[in-house]
């Protein structure tokens, strides 16, 4: 009987689509239930479906924001020079090489000076820094720094006199010659005993302080081939970069020579300037590696969206030991002729909270860790130790940096 009745719905079945051939209606076949054992998956939010989509994708960038062509840096310049006009803050006597610039400064001007003569507590002898910028050209201005390095109590209210400042590979040429006013952004006061510092008040910066007398030469086309560096060399993006130029820009024949470099055959149908702005401006789905940065100092945890963890049970419980020792004084009676004597009498206490256990489900994320953390009310410091141990564990897939 069974049987019949199934051969009668299958029979009914396909006279219903025949007619409806003949007849042009358009039969939409039932929807199918889901099986009684499968889960329905879980619906996901916005956020969560654009931060799965980032993690298997990578993030989208510009090439100029993630690797710079070969030979485009900054060159480092240092010089010595002395800070005037101190109100008695500058170096003394225990810093000797001060008095030595001074008489030289002055004998560049015809005075002879014997610099154990000098005891100016006004002048303070300085290191000076700056970075020269790629292209740059003669006249052009840049900041510099200047800090103390002999025992002047501040540079507050100073002049740098003038100083050149040099590279690291060419001591008797001077690329830049350094002359201003010194901003501190802070103040050093004393009175009576009594002192008020802000900011650090030995080191400053004079904003234009410097104007470049020398050119330093950028080359960056090598043989008819530019090269592009990455700022984090990774295997993943410089091949993700070689297909983001090769989908725009077949002809610049783009391969990755290894993790941090990338190397472009220059066309001959534009100028490389040309070209290497095309370049800058292409996106590339740059992809992030898992990785926990942790400073113990600030207790500040940042991690990466790849991160992922592995089944793991946490249990997070604190035990307070409290050890207490109180002065206890023996005095003796009238007439007696005994002696008043002090002991110490300790008292000690054990307090153990309930221990608080969350469960770290299989490839669970970031957002699941917070959610665990926020939910154990966690320290800073202990959510430390708990990545640090989950790392050991084997449960932590990331990398942990410790700053």
């Amino acid at each position: 009987m069974k049987k019949l009745s199934v051969v009668l719905i299958a029979i009914s079945t396909l006279l219903v689509s025949v007619i409806a051939q003949e007849s042009g209606v358009k039969v939409v076949p039932p929807a199918t239930s889901p099986a009684k054992n499968e889960e329905p998956k879980p619906r996901l939010s916005p956020q969560e479906r654009s931060a799965n989509e980032v993690e298997r994708v990578g993030i989208q960038v510009r090439i100029k924001d993630v690797a710079r062509f070969r030979g485009v840096r900054v060159n480092q310049l240092v010089g010595y020079g002395l800070i005037i006009g101190l109100e008695g803050t500058g170096d003394t006597r225990k810093t000797p090489f001060t008095s030595t610039l001074l008489a030289n400064a002055l004998k560049d001007f015809g005075t002879m000076v014997d610099p154990k003569d000098l005891n100016a507590m006004n002048v303070a002898t300085v290191a000076i820094t700056a970075e020269l910028p790629p292209f740059s050209r003669p006249g052009s201005a840049i900041d510099v720094t200047v800090q103390s390095i002999g025992d002047a109590k501040s540079l507050q209210g100073g002049y740098l006199l003038q100083a050149p400042l040099y590279g690291a590979s060419d001591k008797t040429r001077a690329i830049a010659v350094a002359q201003g006013a010194v901003s501190i952004g802070g103040f050093n006061l004393s009175s009576g005993g009594s002192s008020v510092q802000k900011n650090h008040v030995n080191v400053g910066r004079i904003p234009g302080g410097a104007l470049i007398e020398a050119r330093v030469e950028t080359q960056t086309v090598f043989e008819g081939r530019l090269f592009l560096e990455l700022d984090d060399p990774d295997l993943t993006n410089a091949q993700r970069m070689v297909d983001s130029l090769t989908k725009l820009y077949p002809e610049l024949a783009a391969k990755a020579l290894d993790g941090g470099s990338v190397e472009l055959s220059l066309p001959t149908t534009d100028s490389p300037v040309a070209w290497m702005s095309k370049i800058e401006s292409v996106m590339v789905p740059f992809d992030t590696i898992a990785e926990v940065v942790i400073n113990e100092r600030t207790g500040t945890i940042v991690m990466g969206a790849n991160v992922r963890l592995g089944p793991a049970v946490v249990a997070h419980g604190a035990l307070q030991l409290m050890i207490q020792s109180d002065p206890v004084i023996s005095q003796p009676a009238p007439f007696s002729q005994g002696q008043t004597v002090v002991t110490e009498q300790t008292s000690v206490a054990a307090a153990e909270e309930q221990a608080q256990v969350g469960l770290v489900g299989p490839t669970a994320t970031v957002a699941d860790l917070a959610k665990i953390f926020q939910a154990l009310k966690l320290s800073p410091r202990d959510m430390i130790a708990i990545l640090q141990a989950l790392r050991e564990q084997g449960s932590l897939k990331a990398r942990i940096k410790i700053q």
